[in-house]
């Protein structure tokens, strides 16, 4: 005797239904900015990428609409961009907020306190990862390395850098976002929202005034290598272990040259501000 799938709890369901087209205004905007992405390459699936940016920064996320125009115009099928707006995690698959806040917890942002920051976010916000507040202003995700160790721990919004945060910190500044107070990255342009950051990733201007002459860039401690490829040379400095009592080096600088050598009130794994469990093993 079989079942039916019903009696399983299974729902088979009906058919997707096409996408919707964008309206005729919209679309006409959107095929004049794809054209000029696409004439930028010799092949023109090579502007797929940046055409799926252009379509995310119409809706804030990759839709199925979105798919589906893409494909028309790269003569793809819409299988072929799914594959590749779903491998990478620059594009949205659902809506998310103005501001993408990402919170590193890969393992020096971690141990140095990226999740003690993630998790007071996640309660401040009463959202979990990859959430959306109420307001729709703030999507919060824990991202891997940013490529900014040096100054561990680090948060992105929108791509920018801000950088040796603390969770007393990073709530302040997802609370300016929620409010529209003035935000400034720790280095790089002026923040925008997530659609206009997505325009400018499909490689068009950002017109805004000052962005383009807003610049960051590597700190010292990531600069060793290259200035040591170039023959020069610094003198060393010892920095010893926190909590050991040794003095440390008194060198004379004008600015520290990481988080990592000269240690803020950051660290989740500081003897002083321990994060972990403070039971006995086998309480």
């Amino acid at each position: 005797m079989t079942t039916s799938s019903s009696e399983q709890g299974v729902s088979l369901g009906m058919p997707q239904l096409p996408a919707p087209a964008y309206p005729d205004d919209v679309r006409a905007r959107l095929e004049a900015d794809g054209r000029e992405i696409i004439a930028r390459y010799p092949d023109s699936r090579s502007a797929l990428l940046p055409l799926l940016h252009l379509v995310q920064a119409e809706e804030g996320h990759v839709t199925r609409t979105g798919q589906q125009f893409c494909a028309t115009l790269l003569g793809l099928t819409t299988a072929e961009v799914a594959a590749v707006a779903t491998f990478y995690s620059m594009y949205r698959r659902r809506p998310s907020g103005d501001y993408q806040v990402g919170v590193c917890t890969n393992t020096l942002c971690a141990v140095m306190g990226g999740d003690a920051i993630f998790e007071s976010l996640q309660e401040h916000l009463g959202v979990g990862n990859g959430e959306t507040t109420d307001d729709g202003k703030v999507t919060l995700e824990h991202i891997e390395c940013n490529a900014a160790c040096d100054f561990a721990p680090v948060v992105m919004v929108n791509w920018e850098f801000f950088d040796n945060q603390t969770p007393a910190s990073a709530r302040r500044l997802v609370d300016d976002l929620r409010t529209g107070a003035p935000v400034e990255p720790t280095r790089g342009a002026p923040m925008c929202t997530f659609k206009e950051t997505a325009r400018i990733l499909a490689g068009f201007p950002d017109e805004r005034p000052g962005a383009v002459e807003a610049s960051g860039g590597a700190g010292p401690a990531s600069l060793v290598g290259l200035r040591l490829a170039k023959g020069e040379t610094a003198p060393a400095r010892v920095v010893h272990p926190r909590g050991s009592g040794a003095p440390q080096d008194q060198s004379p600088t004008t600015e520290h040259l990481s988080s990592h050598d000269a240690p803020q009130d950051t660290s989740a794994s500081d003897p002083a501000h321990p994060a972990g469990p403070v039971a006995e093993e086998g309480e």
